[in-house]
């Protein structure tokens, strides 16, 4: 999950910020990262050379990361970001925080399950396109039997814990995908060897288990690429939803990504998803999806996101989808 690009906040607070909600249990290194440029003047001069969309945390860390900076202490990066900032910066402006984390499609198949196939599977900022293949891995949702492909298990496992006051409708059998397709700003291509080591440094240090799900995900979406279209989401997606087959159920779908959006171009986007056909799945932060009434059942402080079907919240999502919290009478 990255944070959003808040033009009034300093450096200082942003990372601040990173660290103590977003990082905080996730990561230890990006923890102590984030609370260490936020008191450190001389990396704060350095990030304030980036145009501030390009200073968010997870950017500047991936870049790093990308070109080798070794993953220790807080004082040790410090002085590799120093030596080695020319390459960082290059690549924080000429790349984009693009996670493309196949474990996301645990968050999707209990809410697919209510639809009624075939689905066309279609989503906004797609990155490589991973997470449109929820018919193609295993799951392990807590409390329920393993859920596997029609031909078999998958490579890809991901487990997910279930939790709430009313269990998620983990279904008996995956949806049926007759389509998928994608929009990004910049698609990367799961066949290309530089894509994929970028999709593999926007995994946080120590989650070890996403960068083999990562390298195995890879590897089914490029035996049959998806078909995701260069452009802006706004722009992109009335042309991209009317190539759907006529007998398949549109499902446009998107995690973490209307937060890169300002505030007209969120409320754009909402009204063009909700003139088209089908059916409308966002998983974002509570704060970012204009008309979804958010629960108010958990501490404002969690980096839980909100997953809602056609505008109404079913549950709270864990942002790589190692756990889901379905809510009662949404």
């Amino acid at each position: 999950m990255a944070e959003s690009t808040d033009a009034a906040a300093s450096t200082s607070e942003r990372y601040r910020v990173f660290a103590e909600v977003e990082a905080r249990g996730m990561s230890a290194t990006y923890e102590a990262w984030a609370a260490g440029v936020a008191d450190d003047a001389a990396a704060i001069a350095l990030i304030d050379e980036l145009p501030s969309p390009k200073r968010q945390p997870n950017l500047v860390f991936s870049a790093a990361r990308f070109h080798g900076a070794p993953v220790g202490p807080y004082p040790d990066f410090r002085d590799w970001l120093g030596a080695n900032w020319s390459a960082v910066r290059a690549t924080a402006l000429s790349h984009a925080t693009q996670t493309n984390e196949a474990g996301r499609c645990a968050l999707q198949v209990p809410a697919l399950a209510a639809i009624e196939g075939p689905i066309a599977l279609l989503e906004v900022g797609a990155s490589a396109g991973l997470c449109l293949y929820p018919d193609r891995y295993s799951y392990r949702y807590s409390g329920h039997p393993r859920l596997d492909p029609a031909d078999g298990p998958s490579p890809v496992v991901l487990d997910c814990e279930v939790r709430g006051p009313v269990p998620p409708p983990v279904p008996d059998r995956l949806p049926e995908v007759a389509w998928r397709g994608g929009i990004d700003l910049n698609p990367l291509d799961v066949r290309s060897a530089e894509d994929v080591a970028w999709l593999d440094a926007l995994v946080w240090p120590e989650h070890e288990d996403r960068r083999e799900r990562l390298r195995a995900a890879a590897a089914i979406a490029a035996s049959d690429p998806p078909r995701i279209v260069a452009g802006d989401l706004n722009e992109q997606l009335a042309a991209l939803a009317a190539d759907v087959p006529a007998d398949a159920t549109l499902v446009v779908f998107h995690t973490a990504v209307l937060m890169y959006l300002d505030a007209a171009g969120r409320q754009r986007f909402t009204e063009l998803v909700r003139e088209l056909p089908g059916h409308w799945l966002s998983i974002e932060g509570r704060s970012v999806t204009p008309g979804i009434r958010v629960r108010d059942d958990v501490d404002n402080e969690s980096s839980d996101l909100v997953l809602a079907l056609d505008g109404v919240q079913l549950a709270w999502a864990q942002p790589h989808g190692r756990a889901i919290r379905w809510i009662a009478n949404p």
